[in-house]
């Protein structure tokens, strides 16, 4: 595009990046996760600014600001529900960006360093997540604190010095409260910090596409092709997001956590939220606390590394029969590890969750490197 307002040094940045940007013609809908979860980051911005403002970070105030802000404040009650919403959508936009990228190897080559930057962002909302899910200061809110934060504890020498920083004192109470508000305030713009990177990399690597080819000659400008995409995801966002606010808005909370939390009184089930349900299953599925830990780390490193572990010539699954069916089963096995998360320690539960442990990082350290040298191997045979 070639106007005349195109060459304002001010408007420079915007007419490349959101413009002229260059953009696969084939690309689908699968990559408006990207832009949504944009969207949903900046509501969560947003609404917790507003919801900062009538919380209070005392363990003898916080549920009860909180129901404050729902019943008394002007809409409080709206900006409490997307917040909690918001961040069950967020994640879910994220997990579904995330399996795009693993479909069409979106993590190769040359886009590790985007890769990496969008595991960051996952492990930074993780974080964030937590430590927000423990300011309503319910059962679940205080228990679920005390539980994560004992697990550091694990680590040899310098565990106990860490839980204890993390709580203020020797247990979790008001110290621990107030260190966790600050920390949920700031992670949201470190976040934010990090997506800017992340876009930044995206536009200089450029954007994979369904065939995983780098064809320079295919693209067009992304507006106004691919704005009216963008468009038309964020008008489905919004239709599914209102639902869960104005019909629904506890079906993806607890209920336990609608009860001001009491140190006497261990829930009989303690359970997280959905979107750590398939990480606190491959924590429990190990036996030995340390390992448990471990376990958990690991499954997120796993992610980090596997740009580097790729061995696959070919980075788009609809080329690659065999590894299609396998990515299948492990976006099951994922599924299945979120069941898992939600039930008691017992029979059978417990030896399912560890065979799909075992399937979660057999699949990532072992299967995508080996099925790569495989097809790779094959495909030199071809050539020949």
């Amino acid at each position: 595009m070639n106007t005349r307002w195109t060459k304002q040094p001010q408007l420079i940045i915007v007419n490349n990046h959101l413009i002229d940007y260059p953009t696969p013609i084939n690309i689908s809908y699968f990559w408006g996760f990207g832009s949504l979860s944009g969207v949903i980051l900046v509501v969560q911005i947003i609404t917790g600014i507003f919801l900062a403002m009538h919380y209070t970070a005392h363990v003898d105030l916080a549920f009860i600001s909180v129901e404050h802000i729902i019943r008394d404040v002007n809409n409080g009650w709206l900006l409490r529900y997307m917040h909690a919403n918001g961040a069950s959508f967020f994640f879910i936009i994220v997990y579904i960006h995330i399996f795009r990228g693993l479909y069409y190897g979106s993590y190769a080559h040359p886009r590790e360093l985007l890769w990496c930057s969008g595991v960051l962002i996952l492990i930074l909302m993780i974080a964030t997540a937590f430590i927000g899910y423990v300011l309503p200061w319910g059962q679940i809110s205080f228990w679920g604190a005390t539980v994560i934060t004992n697990l550091v504890s694990a680590i040899p020498g310098i565990g106990e010095p860490i839980v204890e920083w993390l709580w203020g004192g020797f247990s979790v109470g008001n110290p621990t409260l107030n260190r966790f508000f600050s920390l949920h305030y700031l992670l949201p713009f470190v976040i934010a910090a990090v997506v800017l990177i992340h876009l930044a990399v995206l536009h200089t690597v450029g954007s994979n596409n369904p065939l995983g080819v780098d064809a320079k000659t295919d693209n067009v400008s992304f507006y106004p092709y691919f704005v009216v995409k963008d468009i038309f995801g964020f008008t489905m966002l919004i239709v599914l997001f209102s639902y869960f606010i104005f019909f629904s808005p506890n079906t993806m909370g607890h209920p336990d956590n609608y009860t001001p939390a009491n140190p006497i009184v261990t829930p009989a089930h303690i359970v997280p939220e959905w979107y750590f349900l398939p990480f606190y299953a491959i924590l429990r599925s190990i036996p030995h606390k340390l390992g448990g830990v471990i376990a958990i780390f690991a499954a997120l490193v796993c992610l980090i590394f596997l740009p580097f572990m790729n061995t696959a010539e070919t980075r788009s699954s609809t080329f690659r029969p065999v590894f299609k069916k396998i990515f299948w089963v492990f976006f099951i096995n994922t599924f299945i590890l979120g069941w898992i998360g939600q039930n008691v320690i017992e029979y059978p539960y417990v030896e399912v969750g560890q065979f799909c442990t075992f399937f979660y990082f057999f699949f990532l350290l072992v299967m995508i490197p080996t099925i790569g040298r495989v097809e790779s191997l094959i495909i030199r045979k071809i050539k020949k």
